[in-house]
C-alpha cells in the first residue's frame, strides 16, 4: 500500500467477529455505513439520541443490528453506552449537526458552540469512552466523518477538487468544526501511534438531513463505502490521515 490511496486497498478480513458503533447510524452516511458493515458481518451497533428513530432503522437493516442510546452531547449516555456495548472493534465518529449560519458575519456565536458541542466536543467524548475497549481489540479503528470543507489546504485557494469560489467564508460553523475534527484525528493518531488506527473521512456533499431540502449531491451508500475501507484497514495500512470517499487522501 502507497499511504496516496486506498481505492484498491484490501480489508482487514471479512468481518466476521468484529464488533462496531456507528454514531448517529439511524439515518444518512451512518446508516449506510452500518448497513455495509452488516454485507460483511460485522457486528453493528447504531447509536442513535431518539431510540425510537433507532430501533426504526435497525428494523429496516435486520435483526442483527443493535441499537443504543446516545446522544454523544449528553454524558451519562456516553457513559451507559460504554458500559452496554462492552467490547468494541471499530469506532466511527459519524454524529455531526450542521447549525446554519453563513460567514462570520452571519453566524451567531451560538451556532458556533452548538457545532462544536456535538462534531468535535462530542466526537472526543465518545472517543475518550470507549479507547479502553478499542485498546483491547486486535484490530482497533476510528473513523472520524469529518468533511474537505474542513481542508485549510483547499480553502486555501482554488483547487479542481473543490468549489472554493462557490463557498469561500460561508458555512462558518460547521466547516471551522470540521477543521479541529481534522486536527483531533492527526493528533489522537500520533498519541495512539501503532495501538489504533485513527482515520478521518471526507464524505462529499451528500443528499442527508445535514441540510434539510438539499436536492443536489451524491448518494449517501457511496461515501459509506470510504468509510468501510478506513474502518477494515489491513493492519499495515496508514493512520493519521484525512482520506476522500474515493480512496484518495485529501490534504490537511
Amino acid at each position: 500500500m502507497t499511504g496516496t490511496d486506498l481505492a484498491n486497498a484490501d480489508e482487514l478480513l471479512a468481518g466476521s467477529g468484529l464488533v462496531a458503533l456507528v454514531t448517529g447510524g439511524n439515518s444518512g452516511i451512518g446508516f449506510e455505513i452500518a448497513r455495509e458493515l452488516l454485507a460483511r458481518r460485522v457486528e453493528v451497533w447504531i447509536g442513535a439520541r431518539d431510540r425510537r428513530k433507532g430501533e426504526a432503522a435497525a428494523r429496516e437493516l435486520g435483526s442483527s443490528v443493535r441499537v443504543v442510546s446516545l446522544d454523544v452531547t449528553d454524558p451519562a449516555t456516553i457513559e451507559a453506552a460504554a458500559a452496554e456495548i462492552g467490547d468494541l472493534d471499530i469506532l466511527i465518529n459519524n454524529a455531526g449537526i450542521n447549525p446554519g449560519g453563513e460567514d462570520i458575519s452571519a453566524t451567531s456565536v451560538d451556532q458556533l458552540r452548538r457545532a462544536f458541542e456535538t462534531n468535535v466536543f462530542g466526537l472526543v467524548a465518545v472517543t475518550q469512552a470507549f479507547l479502553p475497549a478499542l485498546e483491547r481489540s486486535m484490530h482497533p479503528r476510528i473513523v472520524n466523518i469529518s468533511s474537505g470543507t474542513g481542508s485549510l489546504a483547499w480553502n486555501s485557494g482554488p483547487n479542481p477538487q473543490f468549489d472554493w469560489e462557490r463557498v469561500k467564508g460561508g458555512g462558518f460553523a460547521y466547516r471551522i468544526s470540521k477543521t479541529a475534527v481534522n486536527a483531533a484525528t492527526l493528533l489522537a493518531a500520533q498519541a495512539l501511534g501503532d495501538r489504533v488506527k485513527v482515520n478521518a473521512l471526507a464524505p462529499g456533499l451528500r443528499r442527508t438531513n445535514l441540510l434539510p431540502g438539499m436536492t443536489a449531491g451524491g448518494d449517501p451508500a457511496e461515501a459509506a463505502g470510504g468509510a468501510v475501507r478506513l474502518a477494515l484497514l489491513p493492519d499495515d495500512g496508514p493512520s493519521g490521515s484525512l482520506w476522500s470517499w474515493d480512496g484518495s487522501r485529501v490534504p490537511w
